[in-house]
């Protein structure tokens, strides 16, 4: 980031202060506080990417949210979702791909202070120990989760949630048996390693051209709870609580505290537009969840 964006970014925020503080107020009083949905990717020091959070900043940001928002579960947004109303400002915590690294620090201080977190993972990456290939293609291939890691994360309480199989982009697909196979099979693969429930689906990228509704419809009728988008924007009381959006975390705390302040550039973000199909016209194709484990401490 240039060294003026920054500046610029600080005073948008503490000049559009007084009207979040407004806006907030009124959606109190109306029960209408829209919920953010974060989602990072992986946090260590090296910076091999331009999606890697420095743990330094990482817990800087978690300490930010703890003291100005009730930190939630991915299913507690969906339930205030369905009942159409929140007088809470909240934030859930993502992550997506499913990288070792994580494992150092970050999800280690999620699960020490008891913060919610679903924990998205490309099936054939965490399966064969394979590289995300957008990191193969820059030179950087950084090592992803083993099935212990993920198994000792979610007895630990993390959600464990599919990311397809290939980490591939499903607005690119058409072929019926390659898209089942990113979003059905990854989920049922998954769950039959892990021996636990997979209950969310997250696309990669997840901008409006990297979603689609044939793959909404199957994640749908595989029993998934909710498929999570990328592309910004907040989850309002009231909206379709399957289709749950995301604003990504990053190394800049100031677009941070910008996007989860209620953001007026963030509030009024099209949705993409997803109806779940009336009951019975898309069967449940597989179950992807299923029953829980009990739940032992730690993080290798």
């Amino acid at each position: 980031m240039s060294h003026w964006k920054p500046l610029l970014l600080h005073l948008y925020y503490y000049g559009s202060y007084p009207l979040r503080r407004r806006y907030l107020r009124q959606a109190v009083a109306a029960g209408r506080v829209p919920m953010a949905v974060l989602f990072y990717h992986r946090v260590a020091d090296d910076q091999a990417n331009e999606w890697t959070l420095s743990h330094r900043m990482f817990a800087r940001q978690i300490r930010w949210l703890r003291s100005r928002f009730e930190l939630i579960s991915l299913q507690e947004v969906q339930r205030r979702m369905h009942l159409g109303t929140n007088r809470r400002p909240c934030v859930s915590i993502t992550f997506d791909d499913g990288y070792a690294d994580n494992c150092r620090e970050a999800i280690p201080l999620l699960i020490k202070q008891r913060i919610p977190c679903t924990y998205f993972v490309a099936t054939e990456n965490v399966l064969h120990g394979r590289p995300f290939p957008h990191d193969a293609a820059l030179g950087r291939p950084l090592e992803p989760n083993t099935l212990e890691e993920l198994r000792v994360m979610a007895d630990a309480g993390i959600e464990i949630g599919a990311h397809t199989y290939t980490h591939a982009d499903l607005g690119r697909i058409d072929d019926p048996q390659q898209l089942r196979r990113e979003v059905i099979t990854a989920g049922e693969d998954l769950r039959a390693a892990l021996e636990r429930p997979v209950r969310y689906f997250a696309f990669p990228i997840g901008h409006h051209a990297n979603l689609s509704r044939a793959a909404f419809d199957l994640a749908y009728g595989a029993g998934y709870l909710a498929a999570c988008s990328a592309y910004g924007g907040f989850n309002f009381p009231g909206d379709d609580p399957f289709h749950v959006q995301r604003i990504a975390a990053d190394e800049t705390m100031i677009r941070l505290k910008n996007w989860t302040t209620l953001d007026p550039r963030k509030l009024g973000t099209p949705r993409f537009a997803y109806e779940p199909p009336a009951v019975g016209q898309v069967s449940s194709q597989s179950a992807v969840a299923g029953d829980a484990k009990p739940a032992r401490e730690g993080c290798p």
